[in-house]
């Protein structure tokens, strides 16, 4: 269940799923037979960025997200097949419009909005009478011209893409309420319905049956069917939903089993054997409280929780995903993670979270989002890592511990590793951005991540309500809101404290108000006034996390730091190169060292720049934090090729002849090389 402390006229009380109406025409919440679901996806548009994270989308813009179709014209121009060419017909075309769309009307950038409008229309255009959409079937016998470099010819009617056009018609539609969206999806929907009892997406006992990608992410096409279902109500959506299940890979049998995260092996991923690529994992993290809401969100629930432990104890790492290089690959910090599971778990978190309101969906996606996700890119944004290492010592063309493209993966390029993280990669931050805020099924409104921004949208009185919110979060840790009324309204605030979190406290007006509890929903229910303010501080102490061979991460509220590197960049064909000169094999002191003059040292000092952010914080030179900290080189430890070796045990003695020495930690996210899992030392 989810725990909410809410406060009305000076008094605490424990409130469990208040029920109420939808807050306006198109905040979707769950009809019946559907279980009620704790928060709904506002509008896009209803959430506006501010601040650094604006500076983000718009570098976005500037860089690969707003001209991908000129920097990789063959496969997202005017040929792909999603546009009627000759060209990809597959997911690529897609997962490009699925980011730009939304960053699009992030930023109201009208020229972003028409390259998107050009792929939404055509598919709207081009809808057969049947229902199906998406590129028509093109034999060899019909091609006058060679399909340009790079395309993907898969099965033209494969499920899957389609699943991802959907995710884009729904934006589209809760953005203007165009009905043609609406129509669409529905008459898709009827041809879906009528189709996959003689073409399933999977069929268990045929491993050449359906599409092997839409078998295993088929719980994205049931979302799609569940939101279709709650605006429009037609019943046939829920059998239809029942179907889409009975065809998707058993992943919430896998989870409640935990057998096959135990195996530290890459399972084939084309063929018959065991589901666990890395961003399929990313994609069937929702799945569990996607289908809970036909049969038991609590159950459901505590089935994901048992799949992010596991994942966790057998593949974590210490920026919050999983090692995953493109098949399961434990917890080695050198093992590597790809683009394109950062872009699909963080949808994940964002779905779980609305559907649940468990704060620790939460914790997690700014985890990711904080660290995983600037690194990933280029400051520019118009080059890309197709994995990442937390431990990366260097980022070169030679042997990786991959399980998939060992020389070239963590290059930054532009098609180095495989094609579909250049095009997937743009959903993560507008996404992210656009859930900031949820509407609360009692009405109000819900923080869900902070970041600066502006919320925009009705309560449950149909009153307009505007709040602010300034921050420098996650670099510092307090948030501001301020409201805007055009007349005193009440409503509830729903503020999110999270796990890591034991002393945040909140004012209003200047006045302290209450002392949250960590991993809870603060609920401010009061009549709210032009200009009142609410003040947010969620203090961050230093913790250590433990991981592979008993390593030790260091955080500081959700940022992962880590060993402040130098980077020396060389350019190549296939992509950029990355050097250091710094010394990495260092181990963390576990105790405070007591100098000569027998002064105690602390292990680790926070240091704030206590400048303001940078339009960019997320670079060695605009790290707004660092961490003072003592390491002694460790003699067990070197480099292997151009990796960091195999890490030690922790914790070992300190090692005989050496002298602390003062080492800098600097945010992960602000990294491109890194050490974030350190042995330690007594």
């Amino acid at each position: 269940m989810m725990l909410q402390l809410s406060i009305s006229v000076g008094l605490f009380v424990l409130v469990s799923a208040p029920v109420l109406a939808e807050t306006n025409a198109v905040v979707r919440f769950n009809r019946p037979p559907l279980i009620e679901k704790a928060y709904a996806e506002l509008p896009l548009g209803t959430v506006k960025p501010n601040g650094w994270l604006k500076q983000q989308l718009q570098t976005m813009a500037d860089g690969l997200t707003g001209n991908l179709d000129e920097v990789y014209e063959p496969v997202c121009g005017d040929r792909n097949a999603w546009l009627g060419g000759d060209g990809d017909t597959w997911e690529r075309g897609p997962y490009w419009i699925d980011g730009l769309y939304p960053l699009a009307k992030l930023l109201d950038d009208k020229d972003l909005e028409a390259k998107a409008m050009r792929w939404i229309e055509w598919t709207l255009s081009n809808q057969r009478p049947g229902g199906q959409i998406g590129p028509y079937e093109l034999k060899d016998k019909d091609r006058t011209t060679v399909p340009p470099t790079g395309a993907q010819i898969a099965d033209p009617d494969d499920w899957w893409p389609r699943m991802v056009m959907l995710k884009i018609l729904q934006q589209h539609y809760m953005a203007t309420g165009d009905h043609r969206a609406l129509d669409c999806m529905l008459r898709y929907a009827r041809f879906q319905h009528a189709e996959l009892k003689s073409r399933p997406l999977y069929d268990p006992n045929n491993s050449d049956s359906g599409s092997w990608w839409a078998g295993r992410r088929g719980g994205d096409n049931v979302m799609s069917v569940y939101w279709l279902y709650n605006v429009t109500g037609e019943e046939f959506l829920l059998e239809l939903a029942d179907l889409l299940i009975q065809q998707t890979y058993p992943w919430v049998d896998d989870f409640q089993t935990g057998a096959k995260l135990r195996l530290f092996r890459y399972g084939a991923h084309h063929g018959a054997g065991d589901a666990y690529h890395c961003v399929n994992l990313g994609h069937a993290l929702k799945y569990p409280l996607v289908f809970g809401q036909r049969d038991g969100i609590e159950q459901s629930l505590a089935v994901t929780m048992k799949a992010l432990d596991d994942i966790r104890t057998h593949h974590g790492q210490p920026h919050g995903l999983w090692g995953g290089d493109e098949g399961m690959h434990g917890t080695d910090p050198t093992r590597g993670s790809e683009f394109c599971t950062i872009s699909e778990t963080l949808f994940s978190l964002e779905k779980n979270f609305e559907i649940s309101g468990d704060v620790r969906f939460a914790d997690m996606l700014e985890r990711v989002a904080f660290n995983a996700l600037p690194t990933q890119a280029t400051d520019d944004f118009t080059a890309r890592q197709y994995f990442q290492q937390a431990n990366q010592i260097s980022c070169t063309y030679s042997p990786h511990k991959f399980t998939n493209h060992a020389y070239d993966s963590n290059l930054f390029g532009l098609t180095n590793g495989y094609p579909c993280c250049t095009c997937n990669m743009h959903q993560a931050w507008p996404k992210f951005a656009a859930h900031l805020w949820m509407a609360s099924r009692d009405g109000g409104l819900a923080t869900m991540a902070y970041a600066p921004c502006r919320v925009t949208t009705t309560v449950n009185d149909a009153a307009k309500v505007t709040i602010v919110e300034e921050t420098d979060y996650p670099f510092r840790d307090t948030v501001r809101f301020t409201v805007s009324t055009i007349k005193p309204t009440r409503f509830p605030l729903h503020l999110r404290i999270p796990a890591w979190c034991e002393n945040a406290s909140i004012e209003i007006n200047g006045q302290k108000t209450l002392s949250p509890k960590a991993s809870t929903m603060a609920v401010l229910d009061r009549v709210w006034k032009a200009d009142d303010t609410v003040t947010l501080r969620l203090p961050m102490q230093v913790r250590f996390e433990r991981g592979h061979e008993n390593c030790a991460s260091v955080l500081l509220g959700p940022l992962v730091f880590a060993l402040k590197m130098d980077e020396q960049w060389t350019q190549r064909k296939g992509g950029d190169e990355v050097r250091t000169e710094t010394l990495w094999n260092l181990s963390l002191f576990e105790k405070d060292i007591v100098s000569g003059m027998e002064v105690a040292t602390r292990k680790f000092v926070v240091v704030d720049s206590d400048k303001p952010l940078a339009s960019n914080p997320w670079n060695l030179k605009n790290a707004p934090l660092m961490i003072k900290a003592y390491g002694v080189p460790n003699p067990l430890w070197a480099r292997y090729h151009d990796e960091a070796g195999p890490l030690p045990w922790s914790p070992a003695s300190f090692p005989k002849g050496e002298k602390p020495q003062p080492i800098t930690l600097v945010p992960y996210g602000c990294t491109t090389l890194r050490i974030s899992a350190f042995p330690t030392v007594l």
